[in-house]
């Protein structure tokens, strides 16, 4: 028997690959070179731009968004890219994360496709002739500490600038560098991309070596719209136009045997088209959506599939496109006017051209919005303040993150509402629905973290509602902060659907807890016009606070008798279940495993 301390099952993944690894090596019988050729390339063989741009976003993780306190809940909401006038989120939101799987996904996709774009520029000069140190950029401690690392910071500062909304993450980046390679190696970065998904399985498989499961229901919107299209998109396009760009520079140049003497990848237009189409599709870069409010979306998904195919035809466009003119005839030698480039252009150039109409047109849509600041309009409820910060819960109430900028178009609107717990902070151009309507019911309470660099504060929002048996739910929301609960909202009253003797039984919410009234009808009666308690009731109803556990009360003839989650009316021999405490399901699930 083995002892229970030792971790068989996370030990055979190393032994296992070791093992292989050796099988390989004893059939190849590389001798050295396979060290050689990342020597070739990077100071020492190891793509240290890479690393460091990686360790940056840990610190990041850690450090300001306090994830060294708890790693599975960082601080998201004030490291979101809210607009140009809060430019402590503008800087930190593209090295920012939203949970660790957002993290960890993100930076086991660098390291792949970092290595591969680092790979594809060298720390060591590429032109003939070249000789290290004899100039800053062609020192390889400089390329390698400096100049990569700061280019991958400053790609995620211009993903957040240019992007839509309210951003967090490193992905537009990891889209650059995908980019990047796809220029460079087209079919060996979909290789690469698999290498990704092998990253996340051995993760996965270290972190939890076995899983029991079983059918359970769960909570969430689609998973298409948590995905910040434009900001991927942009990455993509910023990556590609710059892996471009360096081998325009490199043209007749280069040493590199991958690159032919024009200084353009000596491979087929169909290898690149082939290998953006493939990495355009299982990225969804295809998953374009709008969202409708209230957590309603739609997904355009053949328009989507149409875009990554003209995506991928640029791209093939602009890298192995032939460099004489399209049409010989029209051309100028030496073009001196806009019209002269135009008729001398190449496929080459009206692929770039275009690649660049269509970035601009990416991320323009990101400057207005950018531009204007959150609304002075105050927030329904009664907010609780903390540092700058208001949240409130509201229903059906203006969504002021959509709403920034009125737009119409194809009977669509960014005039949309939303419910749920909100936070606004006017100094730091935040207003974000953080914990949606239907999440909280499903889990019943959610923390809500604000804060800034280096600091947190937590407000716990609890929803308790009674279901009247046929008739909805009265509910209320409370918020919790510091020791300071206040009662956020009230949900409209509930009537059950069964009456006794012709009384029925209604549930309301009150600052102090729950109210039951006994009525005449069904209580929907609109001669009932007296609004003198929470139930809007009239004289006919009487009320009182709901019974405690294994309490009752006598209301208008019926007697109201509370059993652990329900309430049973009775009257003369008569049992009916009108009312039941509301069940969450997330938190019933995480109960019973």
């Amino acid at each position: 028997m083995l002892p229970d301390w030792l971790p068989l099952h996370r030990l055979a993944i190393p032994v296992a690959f070791a093992a292989a690894l050796a099988v390989v090596v004893a059939i190849d019988r590389p001798r050295g070179s396979w060290g050689r050729r990342l020597r070739s390339r990077f100071l020492l063989g190891v793509p240290w731009g890479t690393l460091v741009a990686v360790a940056v976003v840990v610190c990041v993780y850690l450090f300001v968004q306090r994830g060294i306190d708890d790693p599975t809940d960082p601080v998201v909401i004030p490291f979101r890219a809210w607009s140009f006038f809060y430019p402590e989120g503008m800087l930190l939101s593209g090295l920012s994360h939203a949970s660790l799987g957002h993290v960890v996904g993100n930076l086991l996709a660098t390291l792949v496709a970092g290595s591969l774009a680092e790979y594809a520029y060298g720390h060591f000069p590429r032109r003939r002739g070249g000789i290290s140190f004899r100039t800053p950029l062609e020192n390889p401690f400089v390329r390698a500490f400096l100049v990569v690392p700061v280019a991958i910071v400053a790609g995620a500062i211009l993903s957040s600038v240019f992007a839509i909304g309210p951003v967090i993450g490193f992905s537009g980046v990891v889209f650059a560098l995908w980019g990047f390679s796809l220029v460079h190696y087209p079919l060996g970065s979909i290789v690469a991309l698999a290498g990704v998904s092998l990253l996340n399985l051995v993760y996965e498989a270290l972190r939890d070596p076995v899983v029991q499961s079983a059918a359970s229901p769960s909570y969430g919107g689609p998973w298409w719209a948590n995905i910040s299209i434009q900001g991927h998109a942009i990455g993509f396009l910023l990556g590609v136009l710059v892996g471009a760009a360096l081998l325009r520079r490199r043209r007749g140049r280069s040493v590199d045997p991958e690159v032919g003497r024009d200084g353009w990848p000596s491979r087929s237009a169909l290898a690149v088209f082939s290998g953006v189409l493939l990495f355009a599709s299982s990225r969804s870069l295809w998953a374009v959506y709008w969202y409708l409010g209230n957590e309603r979306y739609v997904l355009y998904r053949a328009v989507g599939i149409g875009l990554i195919v003209l995506l991928a035809l640029l791209v093939a466009l602009a890298v192995a496109g032939r460099r004489e003119p399209i049409v010989p005839s029209w051309s100028v030698p030496n073009p001196e006017t806009f019209r002269d480039a135009v008729r001398s252009s190449s496929p080459q150039s009206a692929g770039l051209v275009l690649l660049l109409f269509g970035l601009g047109m990416l991320a323009g849509p990101a400057i207005a919005p950018n531009l204007l600041a959150v609304t002075d309009e105050e927030l329904p409820g009664d907010p609780i303040e903390v540092e700058g910060y208001e949240v409130t819960y509201a229903e059906n109430v203006s969504n002021q993150m959509v709403n920034v900028v009125d737009i119409e178009a194809f009977d669509r609107s960014t005039r949309v509402n939303t419910s749920g717990v909100i936070v606004k902070n006017a100094d730091r151009g935040i207003w974000i629905t953080a914990v949606s309507r239907g999440n909280l019911q499903y889990w019943g309470s959610r923390s809500v973290d604000v804060g800034g660099t280096g600091w947190r504060e937590t407000v716990v929002a609890t929803r308790t509602g009674w279901n009247a048996v046929g008739g909805g739910t009265a509910y209320r929301v409370d918020l919790e902060h510091d020791g300071e609960r206040r009662t956020a909202f009230r949900s409209e009253p509930a009537t059950a659907e069964p009456t006794i003797e012709g009384w029925s039984v209604s549930v309301a919410a009150v600052d102090e807890g729950f109210e039951v009234a006994v009525r005449r009808g069904n209580g929907t009666n609109p001669s009932l016009d007296v609004e003198d308690d929470a139930f809007g009731a009239g004289p006919t109803a009487e009320t009182a606070p709901l019974p405690g556990q294994n309490e009752s009360v006598e209301l208008n003839g019926l007697t109201l008798v509370r059993e652990d989650r329900r309430i049973y009316a009775e009257s003369n021999g008569t049992r009916v279940r009108v009312l039941e405490l509301e069940r969450h399901e997330g938190r019933e699930r995480l109960r019973n495993q």
